[in-house]
């Protein structure tokens, strides 16, 4: 018999606790699970551990490096475009704002970092306004969404073509607006400027909100995004999807063959009346590709082409998608990619960017990205600046 000393106790592994996850503690795992071996474990996998398990892609995590401070700026921009005088107190941003915003550091850190973007007085009260840089680009970007006023409205036709009902919760729209690109005043500009084509009623599921619907439900055949792809290629290609795996990532031949098998899977294309039931195998692999549809189109009405995943999950319900769109994203690699940086969880569509850059830029886009530019400078430049002035 060995004594208790010299027994070699068996390690226990420490738990770790996942994002979103409140009552399981899970051991860590040093590699993560190939992406082949989580698709075919899928039933034993924990959506946490989805996500942990996803191959990431440098360029775009490098990207939200950056995007998640301009996603904390954006609300103090809005704030002080809204004020009457177009300033900010900065003791405003020192209650429960600074922490919904995650300014770890505090507000004033966070307005000193970015002085392209941001002025503050010298003098106690501290008070913010913007650099006329940051105006004149906030500008261009207003002016762009009033030139793209007629594509807006497209867009939200588009959207509302999607539900199988042809309404919305204007609240599920309101969180998007931005995404969208269209006007903040929306409501007024888009909806209420076009009668012939939305209405705006009580909704009479929840007092106090609102159901916009297309009046026109026959009005218009759309042709999907993804459609445009499929007619540059010289093979007939009726359901497949432009795939654009992450670097490095890598496909086994049995990954190949199932990715083979499920580009030929006909499914009901995004505008197109629902009639596929989700019982049996095939049935079921029908209504996740039209889901895969239906989240590509949703992605590619966004002029940025990319989109929070708690926002689009608002509108799952209303295209009749049952799946966990999160899994969703992350079950299809090479069309999405899904970021966790900044406190949120973020989908861009792989095909629509190129080296962290949109492929096909439009002027609200650019805007945001000079807006983005002025906060990449930081402090660079700011010495030549003041004497300038």
């Amino acid at each position: 018999m060995q004594s208790g000393a010299a027994r070699k106790a068996t390690p226990v592994p420490r738990p770790q606790l996942f994002l979103f996850l409140s009552t399981e503690m899970l051991p860590t795992r040093r590699r993560p699970l190939p992406w082949h071996l989580l698709l075919l474990r899928r039933s034993k996998t924990t959506s946490a551990q989805h996500v942990a398990a996803r191959h990431r892609d440098p360029t775009f995590e490098k990207f939200m490096d950056s995007y998640k401070h301009y996603l904390k700026a954006l609300p103090i921009v809005d704030l002080i475009i809204s004020s009457p005088d177009h300033t900010l107190p900065l003791s405003f941003l020192s209650t429960s704002l600074s922490q919904r915003l995650h300014l770890n550091r505090g507000p004033l850190h966070f307005i000193r970092a970015f002085p392209h973007l941001f002025s503050i007085s010298s003098d106690k009260p501290f008070i913010v306004t913007l650099t006329p840089a940051a105006q004149s680009v906030l500008s261009s970007e207003s002016e762009a969404s009033s030139r793209e006023s007629e594509a807006a409205t497209c867009r939200l036709h588009r959207l509302l073509a999607m539900s199988l009902s042809h309404r919305l919760p204007l609240r599920a729209v309101f969180r998007v607006w931005r995404e969208l690109g269209l006007p903040d005043d929306f409501e007024h500009s888009v909806i209420h400027q076009n009668p012939s084509l939305f209405s705006l009623s009580d909704n009479p599921n929840e007092p106090n909100t609102h159901i916009v619907e297309l009046v026109d439900t026959g009005s218009k055949n759309f042709t999907p995004a993804i459609e445009s792809w499929r007619r540059s290629l010289q093979k007939d290609s009726s359901f497949e999807f432009n795939l654009r795996f992450p670097p490095g990532m890598r496909l086994t031949k049995d990954y190949r063959a199932r990715i083979k098998a499920w580009q030929l899977v006909p499914y009901t294309g995004p505008y197109e009346p629902c009639t596929t039931r989700g019982s049996g195998k095939n049935g079921r692999r029908m209504m996740e590709k039209r889901a895969v549809g239906i989240m590509h189109e949703f992605i590619s009405l966004t002029v940025e082409k990319m989109v929070e995943v708690e926002k689009i999950s608002h509108f799952k319900k209303w295209f009749g998608i049952e799946l966990n769109v999160r899994d969703l994203f992350l079950d299809h690699p090479g069309i999405f990619y899904l970021s966790t940086k900044g406190y949120r969880h973020t989908v861009f569509l792989r095909e629509a960017y190129e080296k962290g850059r949109l492929i096909e830029p439009n002027p609200i886009y650019d805007a945001r990205r000079r807006l983005l530019d002025l906060m990449l400078l930081r402090r660079r430049g700011i010495g030549s600046l003041t004497n300038n002035h």
